[in-house]
């Protein structure tokens, strides 16, 4: 079954990189991930010197750093500013209606890299104005520890800034120049809106306070099985202020916790009437 792979891959440590990955994240893994896995571990391994998934594996046990570049490795951190931008104007009306009142907080509870948080920093001020903008406060949190430091940073390639017209661009980041060339920054008064922190939606504890005008969990509960996605929902709205609005994302249905959440639009969601 190996063929001609670097390291030998059994059935054995694919299940026991499935179990360790729903233990700490929920994310469920299943057969046809087998490939992706070999392939992201393997990197660990070259990394580590070590020669075999059993040893890789038994390090784990110990070794809480690589733990978190192990976990790192296998989460999926797909992005981009203003993704599935229908959500955007109905972002855009809740900050309109909850500004006036006193502050409003966001929280994108899978940031990645940051550009959802970014994207929702820079709609609050084309709504409400820069002065206005600073009401609102944006938590941005990941599993994956690099993409929380990468978010931080606000440095982006300028071509992940394709979709951003060049109004935009101009208005809300800063073109590097001589080393930076390519990249683009983040102006200073849009980061300053936005802190990012890492947070494990399966934790026991997630120490967050709310409540939350909106959050923001888009296509990430796809990687969960029906059991963890009740969990995070149940602890979402507990954290969703009573008027608030969470944004899932397109190919994610809550149909099976009815109970708790009520369409109100494309895959964005109030509290049900009994929540």
């Amino acid at each position: 079954m190996n063929g001609s792979r670097e390291f030998e891959f059994q059935d054995r440590d694919f299940e026991r990189i499935r179990r360790l990955l729903y233990a700490h994240a929920g994310i469920a893994l299943n057969d046809t991930k087998r490939d992706m896995v070999y392939g992201r571990v393997a990197r660990r391994l070259r990394a580590t010197g070590l020669g075999s998934f059993e040893e890789y594996l038994a390090r784990l046990e110990s070794d809480v750093g690589e733990f978190e570049e192990f976990v790192n490795s296998l989460t999926t951190n797909l992005t981009a500013f203003f993704r599935e931008s229908h959500h955007f104007p109905v972002l855009a009306a809740l900050l309109e209606e909850h500004a006036r009142r006193g502050e409003v907080w966001l929280w994108s509870a899978a940031c990645s890299t940051g550009e959802e948080a970014y994207s929702m920093a820079i709609t609050a001020v084309e709504t409400l104005g820069a002065d206005a903008a600073r009401r609102v406060k944006i938590l941005g949190t990941d599993l994956d520890t690099r993409a929380v430091r990468t978010a931080d940073l606000g440095i982006y390639a300028i071509e992940r800034l394709g979709h951003i017209d060049e109004e935009r661009r101009k208005q809300f980041f800063l073109k590097g120049v001589g080393d930076k060339e390519g990249y683009a920054r983040v102006r200073p008064e849009i980061r300053a809106m936005v802190r990012f922190r890492p947070l494990n939606l399966m934790a026991s504890e997630w120490a967050l306070r709310g409540p939350f005008h909106a959050i923001f969990c888009r296509n990430a509960m796809i990687y969960f099985d029906r059991a963890a996605q009740r969990r995070v929902l149940e602890r979402f709205a507990r954290l969703l202020h009573p008027e608030g609005r969470l944004f899932a994302g397109h190919a994610e249905s809550l149909a099976h916790s009815a109970d708790l959440w009520a369409p109100v639009g494309q895959s964005v969601y109030r509290l049900a009437a009994n929540a």
